[in-house]
């Protein structure tokens, strides 16, 4: 019985053509809504990139510290937030409080002149928001990427689906990428 309802599962979603984004079994990738000055790259080609030289190409995870512990992140992705979350509730979330030091952390902790960056938050917004911000401090745009789709990829927009609302569209998690819960000290904010 389960594996009759993953398969319609499967069906429902991939075979049916729901509105996802998806083009002959490939997510298509969204820009960020942000403008930004650096590049773009899909999960799949970021990590091909990263695994040619781990030591130099390295993940920014930039979603707050409650996020990466919780929801998970990429294997040996830095946490450095772009903001924290608030103690204030305002209508539907918690208030986000930019991290000041978010720029000058980027440039102290990497190398500009040997490093390249792949900014990543949930779905792609706040990578872009800091990679501007990394840029605008000194980092090299040609060695800056925002990581489309993020970690957890896009929202699946069709209200029919049983999906409606989660986010099954594409991101590092959903490409089967490499990711943990685990924390490394090493790595972590």
């Amino acid at each position: 019985m389960n594996k009759l309802i993953f398969i319609f599962t499967v069906l429902l979603v991939f075979g049916f053509g729901i509105n996802i984004s998806w083009a002959e079994g490939v997510f298509v990738y969204e820009k960020p809504k942000v403008s930004h000055t650096g590049k773009e790259l899909t999960p799949l080609d970021a990590y091909a990139l990263i695994k040619k030289d781990p030591a130099h190409m390295i993940i920014v995870d930039v979603r707050t510290r409650a996020e990466y512990q919780f929801v998970g992140h990429p294997d040996g992705a830095y946490l450095v937030p772009l903001q924290f979350m608030g103690e204030v509730f305002k209508e539907k979330n918690y208030e986000m409080i930019k991290n000041n030091e978010f720029a000058s952390v980027i440039i102290k902790k990497f190398n500009p002149k040997a490093d390249t960056l792949f900014f990543l938050c949930r779905s792609g917004t706040r990578a872009a928001m800091a990679l501007s911000e990394a840029v605008t401090a000194g980092w090299p745009a040609e060695r800056a990427y925002v990581i489309l789709g993020g970690f957890q990829g896009e929202k699946m927009k069709d209200k029919n689906s049983l999906f409606y609302g989660q986010r099954v569209g594409g991101g590092w998690k959903n490409e089967g990428l490499p990711w943990t819960y685990a924390m490394d000290q090493k790595f972590v904010y």
